[in-house]
């Protein structure tokens, strides 16, 4: 019997999961570990690529441990990864000469000022879609570049390689013999032409990166490689590779243009399909990559909300307001309203569409009367005005608002939280029956690459979704708390 089991690697911001799913797409076995963060400026974030790696084996073993499972038994290995996070190591030896810098990291925030100050946006935004923005890969390429001692000169040399997390991961994996990335993943370096499919010579001189460093760039299913036998007891192909956000655009089965997901998660991203042409945003969305099959694009426009569970993260950890983040359902839902308070939760800058790295966080509205379930319920609420925002901007951009937003992660488990989502958007929210759809976007990416599945539609089949939740929000309603939101973002944003 051919093996017929997929492990998806999910290497993530904070921690690293394996998950594998069987022919069905149905999980049978899962492990996660988290890893440090660090941060050694207010604006920098940063994570030790060995102890991601580290995390990712053992993680992989455990969940083929879990499920009683060898290396034999799994047709094939997908991997999604945080997005432009920032890893260079040496060739010979596969060590970091740097700490990975961490997409959240804000330290390259002035050399993006001085390109835009020198008119070059234009021409980014034509050739990769992307915006100026210290959260794309370039900059960031570029400081570890220049901060490591005799950095520039190896990279000329050829004696270093480059990679987002998914590169690093096919590089430790395959045992130092695949530089590679997929090219939804190199969309969003501010280093590809999205248009030609390739490198941009034009990029790399504007940003200082020498194309020694660069992986070849291939499809996002489809054999990239095979792990080195002794790391699991035989080789496993390698199928399937992409960002975290396109890996679930794939998992939520949003294969027609106008099909629409949300992942809530550290930060939200939405993506919209745009089909085989990319559609230039007039709102300051990103036109990206979706995902690449037997050489035809698929491309999607995106928004990037920097802090969504991040703050309700923040408010666990950092001010004790509860012990579990699922209380926060419990919270919000003893409140009648917000009673007028609003976070806008800046702490690292806001992304799409005000792009303003120097907006940092800010609670407003507080009275005598407010208590800790109005702090959690408006940093629940923060996530929803910012995805309404996001709807209204792809709207504007001629997009039709589809007839349903499909969520995922930790927090589409909120049901009050995609019950307000729904009210504030103005259209139904679905919710799959699997929330891990970045792992299951990996998954039905190297399944298709290896053969376990056919076609999209076979994989459409596979898709469901456990409930769904209708706008009950009167109009007046949203318009007011729209309005209380605007105000108190108005008071926030650091640039006019």
């Amino acid at each position: 019997m051919p093996a017929r089991f997929i492990l998806a690697i999910d290497q993530g911001t904070t921690s690293s999961r394996a998950l594998v799913f069987d022919s069905a797409a149905q999980r049978v076995a899962s492990a996660q570990m988290e890893f440090a963060q660090h941060y050694p400026a207010p604006d920098r974030v940063e994570h030790d690529p060995r102890e991601i790696w580290a995390t990712t084996v053992k993680t992989v073993r455990n969940a083929l441990a879990q499920g009683g499972l060898a290396a034999a038994d799994i047709a094939a290995i997908g991997i999604a990864n945080q997005r432009e996070t920032v890893v260079i190591w040496d060739r010979a030896s596969g060590e970091p000469i740097h700490r990975a810098i961490v997409w959240q990291d804000r330290r390259t925030a002035e050399a993006c000022n001085r390109l835009r100050a020198a008119g070059t946006e234009d021409t980014v935004r034509a050739v990769t879609g992307l915006l100026l923005d210290p959260y794309f890969s370039a900059t960031k390429l570029a400081w570890i570049l220049d901060a490591v001692p005799g950095a520039r000169t190896r990279a000329a040399r050829g004696e270093l390689a480059f990679g987002t997390i998914d590169s690093f991961l096919l590089w430790q994996l395959t045992g130092g013999r695949v530089h590679a990335t997929d090219a939804a993943n190199a969309s969003r370096t501010l280093l590809f032409d999205i248009a030609e499919g390739g490198w941009s010579p034009a990029m790399c001189e504007l940003f200082g990166v020498p194309p020694e460093l660069l992986p070849a760039v291939v499809d996002n299913s489809g054999e990239i490689g095979a792990t080195d036998p002794e790391l699991f007891g035989a080789a496993i192909p390698i199928c399937g590779m992409a960002g975290d956000q396109q890996a679930a655009l794939f998992g939520q089965a949003c294969f027609a243009p106008g099909t629409l997901k949300s992942t809530y998660g550290t930060g939200c991203f939405m993506v919209m399909n745009t089909g085989e042409a990319p559609l230039r945003s007039n709102n300051r969305l990103l036109s990206s990559v979706g995902y690449r099959l037997g050489g035809r694009t698929t491309y999607v426009l995106e928004g990037s909300i920097f802090v969504a569970g991040a703050a309700v993260q923040w408010l666990r950890d950092r001010l004790g307001l509860f012990r579990h983040a699922g209380e926060t359902q419990a919270l919000a839902e003893q409140l009648e309203d917000n009673g007028g308070v609003y976070l806008v939760p800046a702490f690292t800058g806001l992304g799409a569409p005000h792009w303003d790295s120097e907006a940092r966080g800010a609670l407003h509205g507080l009275t005598l009367a407010s208590g800790p379930e109005h702090i959690a319920r408006a940093a629940l609420e923060a996530v929803a005005y910012q995805t309404m925002d996001l709807v209204a901007a792809m709207v504007a951009d001629g997009a039709r608002l589809p007839p349903a937003l499909r969520v995922d992660g930790g927090m589409a488990a909120n049901d009050w939280f995609c019950t307000f989502l729904a009210g504030m958007i103005g259209t139904r929210v679905d919710r799959p029956a699997e929330l891990e759809t970045t792992a299951r976007g990996a998954a039905y990416l190297a399944g298709l690459g290896s053969g376990v599945w056919s076609s999209l539609g076979e994989l459409e089949r596979l898709s469901h979704f456990e409930r769904r939740f209708e706008p009950q929000l009167p109009a007046s309603e949203r318009r007011r708390l729209a309005a209380g939101w605007h105000e108190a973002l108005g008071r926030t944003l650091a640039t006019p």
